[in-house]
């Protein structure tokens, strides 16, 4: 199971932007982009009290959407200020299966890719129902739709300023405007579920201290088989019938992992899971027994925290973990007919990989429903090849480069969808039919990728592995901007890692910036001239794994497989 990801909202007004009969903002030329209005204020960076005021001002009425969207809006949206949240937060749009914003998951908003479909249509995966928004424009500022796009990753609350990055506000940035310090933003819990539509799999929250990334592992015993209705289970009750699942995370979730461990409650008291004690609620800190479900009351029961990646070597031996493919928690794709089975009780070994960007400590929670399977004609599983993880680590500072790799699909395979897993400086990610050169994948986004399902399956059934091939391919930007000059904001630095990870600088980021240095102590030959100590050498090579600041090259194959179930 992982915690890991655009529906549209409206019918839009056919002249939007370009004529003042739909819209009180800006003109622009037919093809061009509308210019945002400039501030009202004249301080050079207008100041607001939350993100969302933000979003508002220098996005919704800048560029005249309440005008079309105003109080009889069209699409039956209203964006003016005091209204657009509630008219688009959680909301399902008219025009597709989507919801306008989709909490923390930017690709599947249908706002998000309205705009995106304009500004930049080739970072859209499918058609998008009504078209591009604004109509007949170029769109938004591409810095305007990325801020858009972090703020809806990040929860999108009306109240509060979002966290989004270490020691700064990247939002604030690309929106030119000035918030205050961010603060812990919560996610609201997932609604209840009726008991015969499915379970909640909510996890064992985390505690974080401030400014800080965590990932590790720790383990957490449940048992489902007396709350799981007979129909939805295995006659053995070993396993029910999932399909599908909704998942709602605090902000800043880069993912959340679950592996049946293999064991089952003989092993709670195996020594390499050391002590039980509860994560939250009011016994929070005490010891308790993971067998008894009111041992901490309402809080959960689970082991200490221990720093690890992908739970690796965690746990007794033999157990399954984050390398195991058959130990992954799956549960089904939410396409009708299909199913995957759940175990109903065992160990789990969680893997969570969570941020805190705010001076304060928090405790991270995240929230999964999974729905129970009606209808069980067909089964499917997921495969994973990480076999090339680390392909691009070494990339020098200031390069981008594009690493690929191929991976044969099993004899009789029938593939119905894909999905890809980098960190933060991987641009761009493809895969390929390489016996015939189709692109079947596309996504631009390493925090919420694109899943490309296929309907009916694409069936490989070939004795030839060559007509079996994937190839996926990704391109990591180590440090360069659009333009190809050097960016040392985005560069790998030493000094902006994570205490998880480090580097050895071989290049300047200040001074001469790009030049070759030799290690954290050489920054006089980083110097604009000799003596003027304004060199910084702390340019790395892209490093491996970890973090989000060290780099991962994963390929996710969702496949069918017979059903074996009877049903």
């Amino acid at each position: 199971m992982s915690l890991a990801r655009p529906r549209m909202w409206l019918s839009l007004c056919a002249a939007a932007f370009l004529t003042s009969a739909c819209g009180s903002g800006p003109t622009a030329a037919p093809g061009a982009a509308p210019e945002p209005a400039p501030p009202t204020n004249e301080d050079p960076c207008p100041k607001y009290e939350n993100t969302y005021d933000a979003i508002q001002a220098q996005i919704f009425d800048a560029y005249g959407c309440t005008g079309c969207h105003g109080e009889n809006g069209s699409g039956d949206l209203d964006l003016r200020p005091g209204y657009s949240h509630a008219n688009l937060h959680n909301v399902p749009s008219s025009g597709s299966p989507l919801k306008r914003i989709d909490p923390g998951k930017p690709t599947k908003s249908h706002l998000l890719r309205k705009l995106t479909a304009a500004t930049s249509p080739d970072a859209v995966n499918g058609p998008v129902p009504g078209g591009p928004m604004p109509p007949n424009s170029t769109g938004i500022r591409e810095e305007h739709l990325e801020a858009l796009r972090l703020f809806i990753g990040q929860q999108a609350p009306e109240k509060g300023a979002v966290p989004d990055e270490f020691g700064g506000n990247r939002i604030a940035d690309l929106l030119g405007s000035c918030l205050p310090p961010p603060e812990p933003i919560l996610a609201a819990p997932l609604p209840e579920l009726a008991p015969d539509v499915g379970i909640a799999m909510n996890m064992p929250p985390v505690d974080l201290p401030p400014a800080s990334e965590t990932e590790g592992c720790f383990a957490w015993y449940y048992d489902f088989r007396e709350r799981i209705p007979p129909e939805f289970m295995t006659p053995d009750r070993e396993h029910f019938y999932a399909n599908g699942t909704e998942i709602r995370a605090d902000p800043n979730t880069h993912h959340l992992t679950t592996t049946h461990s293999g064991f089952y409650a003989d092993m709670v008291d195996a020594p390499e899971y050391g002590r039980w004690s509860c994560g939250d609620g009011p016994l929070k800190g005490q010891d308790c027994d993971p067998l008894d479900p009111n041992s901490c009351g309402d809080g959960f029961c689970r082991t200490e925290l221990a720093p690890n990646v992908a739970c690796i070597g965690y746990g007794p031996p033999g157990a399954n973990n984050g390398a195991t493919p058959d130990g992954r928690i799956n549960t089904g794709n939410g396409r009708e007919g299909f199913f995957s089975l759940v175990p109903t009780h065992g160990i789990l070994h969680i893997n969570p990989h969570f941020f805190n960007l705010t001076p304060e400590p928090l405790t991270h929670h995240s929230y999964q429903n999974v729905f129970f399977a009606k209808d069980r004609r067909f089964q499917s599983k997921q495969l994973q090849d990480v076999s090339k993880l680390g392909i691009a680590a070494g990339t020098p500072p200031f390069t981008k480069r594009e690493y690929c790799a191929d991976y044969v699909l099993p004899p009789d395979t029938q593939m119905l969808g894909l999905l890809s897993h980098t960190h933060k400086r991987g641009e761009v990610f493809r895969i390929f039919d390489k016996a015939n050169g189709e692109l079947l994948y596309e996504t631009y986004y390493w925090e919420d990728p694109d899943y490309v399902q296929f309907w009916p399956p694409r069936v490989y059934d070939s004795l030839d592995p060559a007509e079996r091939t994937l190839e996926y391919c990704a391109v990591y930007n180590n440090g360069v901007r659009p333009d190809g000059t050097p960016d040392t904001q985005t560069v790998t630095r030493l000094s902006l890692k994570p205490d998880r990870s480090t580097c050895v600088p071989v290049a300047c980021a200040e001074g001469r910036i790009g030049e070759a240095c030799d290690g954290p102590d050489d920054h006089a030959t980083c110097d604009s001239e000799p003596g003027a100590a304004d060199g910084f050498c702390d340019a790395c090579v892209i490093t491996r794994g970890l973090t989000s600041d060290d780099e991962m090259f994963v390929l996710i194959v969702e496949v069918q497989v017979p059903n074996d179930q009877g049903h």
